[in-house]
């Protein structure tokens, strides 16, 4: 009889597996204890590691990890304790910020509940990468569980290093484990997308080569051939990065013989959304993770709106939120912001829509936030038309200002109405973006930016419930670049604290220039 053996390597890796998955049934009563509300003592440990591939500076790494700072509001519970950690020490002034908006609590009694760590690395390695490699500042780390069976990790995304994390310090992880990947990626998404009967673009994943490419427009023109344009998409690329367009109008009738050669030219020539991107380069990385070819959307009117979910350690599946994106860059793919909530007149169809993927991912197992980003299009007069585009397993760009505003009012979306109510029934709107910059803004510090939105009374009211909230302060000297929430009582409130904001900033910045 033959016995099949086991590597070492395959051993460990069921081994770790194993480990994993005992972990994480720890979530089970740890989560229904919290639900109970009987405020027992509990330990966050907050890792947001960018275990991404996406190019960024150092202080923009850590502008990054600071923008998950709003997690501090959980320190509103009074028996919380937080454990978190960031690549470079976080200035004092900008911990003081966030305490200082905590509702309900002293500040002075959620530092003594807050513990940061830190391997005062600012290489471009992940943060999940840079703790692992130090088990001095791990044992640290687990020294400050109060109790081990009452602590979870909260990662940004997960990976393998988030897993490895996880274990290293023996507490479960509130985040999808890393087996579910392929399922975020571009082609993994397409496929749910496919099998679910959720509408998404014209076109094929899968991908890895340029004759790959050439045959997937080819089949694109044959089966429609009106289509202007089409997107290529790395499998892994995020926030838009790893897209490019490549335009279709003009060239010979589908079949010709002279397609594929014209398809190629056109190819060689996208335009990609990341800033000096070259060809030979975005097709190495092609080749290495694959990518999507699809048809680009387009309508009198074409939106980007994303629907937020999650599914909870009891496998219960909740809609948490929808946002309609907003988008810039050289193709109009990168994502600098967002509106909450998305516009009535299509949140319901897509929130449905994105409920066929929460459910199926719930039925595999996925824990955790994830969101589904869509395009909707219409004729005029017509009705909005929804295409599913992207499955993300991992919190994102949306997750912090909602949550801001969830900590900060108390209050709950309703996906029935798309309208977010507060306990004392005010409905409540923002506008938000990671991406308010100028060149003029190197002339602030993170001290500088508190006091203008303070002495402009900008600054969030807790009476009000509206008002602007920073963050990734930390990157506005170097960068000129910070983060904002604005929010008010109705799209128009919102929308005119920002321009506001935005407004003020700008007046500032170029006061101090003056002044030099």
């Amino acid at each position: 009889m033959a016995i099949a053996l086991l590597s070492k390597t395959e051993k460990d890796r069921q081994t770790s597996a194993a480990q994993f998955e005992r972990l994480q049934r720890k979530l089970v009563p740890l989560w229904r204890s919290i639900r109970s509300l009987n405020d027992d003592e509990q330990t966050i440990v907050v890792v947001p590691s960018l275990s991404v591939d996406i190019e960024l500076t150092p202080a923009e790494v850590q502008a990054y990890e600071e923008r998950f700072l709003f997690i501090l509001f959980l320190l509103r519970q009074p028996r919380a304790r937080m454990v978190y950690a960031s690549s470079l020490p976080i200035r004092s002034e900008i911990i003081e910020y966030y305490l200082d908006l905590l509702p309900g609590v002293l500040s002075t009694n959620a530092r003594k509940r807050l513990f940061l760590v830190t391997p005062e690395d600012g290489s471009s390695s992940p943060l999940s990468r840079k703790l692992l490699d130090r088990p001095r500042l791990l044992r640290q780390m687990r020294s400050l569980l109060a109790d081990p069976n009452r602590a979870h990790l909260v990662p940004f995304n997960t990976t393998e290093l988030e897993r490895d994390l996880s274990l290293a310090l023996g507490i479960p992880m509130y985040a999808a484990d890393p087996t579910f990947l392929p399922m975020g990626t571009k082609t993994g998404g397409r496929e749910i997308f496919a099998e679910e009967g959720v509408p998404h673009p014209l076109g094929r994943g899968d991908l890895y080569t340029e004759d790959d490419a050439v045959e997937a427009l080819a089949e694109i023109r044959d089966r429609k051939p009106s289509t202007s344009g089409a997107m290529v998409k790395l499998n892994e690329g995020v926030s838009g990065q790893g897209n490019a367009v490549v335009r279709l109008e003009g060239l010979c009738p589908p079949g010709n013989p002279e397609e594929r050669d014209q398809l190629r030219e056109r190819l060689r020539a996208m335009r990609f959304e990341t800033s000096g991107a070259a060809y030979d380069r975005y097709m190495a990385k092609f080749a290495q993770a694959g990518g999507v070819v699809e048809e680009r959307v387009q309508g009198d009117e074409v939106r980007s709106p994303s629907v937020q979910l999650r599914v909870t350690p009891l496998g219960e599946l909740e809609v948490l939120s929808t946002h309609d994106q907003l988008l810039g860059g050289p193709s109009g793919q990168s994502f600098l912001g967002c509106r909450f909530p998305a516009d009535p007149a299509y949140a319901g169809s897509i929130t449905r829509e994105a409920e066929k993927v929460g459910r199926r991912l719930a039925r595999e197992g996925v824990l955790g936030r994830f969101a589904l980003d869509f395009v909707v299009a219409r004729t005029a007069g017509g009705e909005w038309e929804p295409y599913a585009i992207e499955l993300n397993l991992r919190k994102g760009g949306t997750t912090h200002p909602f949550l801001t505003l969830q900590f900060l009012t108390g209050g709950t979306y309703d996906p029935g109405s798309a309208v977010f109510t507060t306990p004392a029934g005010h409905r409540k709107y923002f506008v938000a973006s990671d991406h308010v910059e100028s060149p003029r803004y190197h002339a602030f510090t993170p001290e500088d930016l508190l006091d203008i939105v303070v002495d402009h009374r900008l600054h969030f009211d807790h009476a009000r419930q509206a008002g602007v909230v920073l963050h990734m302060m930390s990157a506005v000297a170097t960068c000129g670049r910070c983060g904002l929430t604005a929010v008010g009582d109705s799209p128009q409130e919102s929308d005119a604290i920002y321009r506001r904001a935005i407004d003020v900033l700008d007046a500032e910045a170029e006061a101090s220039l003056r002044d030099t």
